[in-house]
């Protein structure tokens, strides 16, 4: 946890927070803080800043808080994700929130089982606090915006657009041919790139024409085919150089 992330609501009006449960337990046991000690603090959608340890016992930490910074931008990358397996969906939350993605697009293809939507891993309840955990890691504030679509033809051709306003858009598949860093780098200065990646059996001959019909690039990661979960980490290891560079 390299940044103790808190919702607006916990903050009080004279700018202090008391945290409890694994908040409480990292700081006192990890860090190991005593009163006087300062921490790096930020707001979930919000500002970073500083908490000075006011007190703290067996259940709690009080700080002292100075948000002064600027709530910080939203990653310029959105991913659209055929839903994978909920076991893989689990691992993946907080790791796409650490890599850093704008908006995460769930959606449906021929090659996603019915009962994949009907997971308890896809209820806000449940990967919210994944999310944030991985922004801790990664020490951001901005939580990655989630929709679930079961319509694959209908997001593409009617909802996308108004979900994400990417002037690159990349699918990747095994046939790709593209280059993902010359693609990338080709973003105006400031422009979202959007991302698919499919199912573990890959986008079928249709949902691939269709998004290529849509504006997307068909990108690869080489001759091994990867795991959906290994893949969008790559993927987007790969976009956010390039826009780095």
């Amino acid at each position: 946890m390299n940044l103790v992330l808190v919702e607006a609501p916990e903050v009080s009006p004279e700018s202090s927070v008391t945290l409890t449960g694994n908040r409480a337990q990292h700081v006192r046991q990890v860090l190991r803080v005593v009163p006087g000690d300062t921490i790096r603090i930020g707001i979930v959608d919000g500002p970073a800043g500083t908490g000075v340890v006011r007190s703290l016992d067996e259940s709690s930490v009080t700080l002292g808080c100075d948000f002064a910074g600027e709530t910080p931008p939203r990653p310029r990358v959105d991913l659209l994700l055929a839903v994978p397996r909920p076991k893989v969906l689990n691992r993946l939350w907080a790791q796409l929130a650490a890599m850093g993605v704008g908006r995460i697009i769930l959606t449906n293809a021929e090659k996603v089982e019915r009962p994949y939507f009907d997971t308890h891993v896809l209820a806000e309840a449940h990967y919210r606090p994944l999310l944030i955990e991985g922004l801790q890691q990664a020490r951001d504030t901005r939580l990655p915006v989630v929709s679930i679509h079961r319509r694959f033809r209908v997001l593409v051709e009617d909802e996308l657009a108004a979900l994400s306003d990417a002037r690159v858009r990349l699918v990747a598949d095994p046939s790709g041919r593209g280059s993902i860093r010359d693609a990338a780098q080709e973003t105006p200065p400031a422009a979202r790139v959007l991302a698919a990646i499919g199912p573990e059996g890959g986008w079928n001959t249709f949902e691939l024409s269709l998004l290529n019909a849509h504006g997307f690039t068909t990108v690869g990661l080489g001759e091994r085919t990867l795991r959906s979960d290994t893949a969008c980490l790559a993927l987007l290891a790969l976009i956010h150089d390039a826009l780095r560079r």
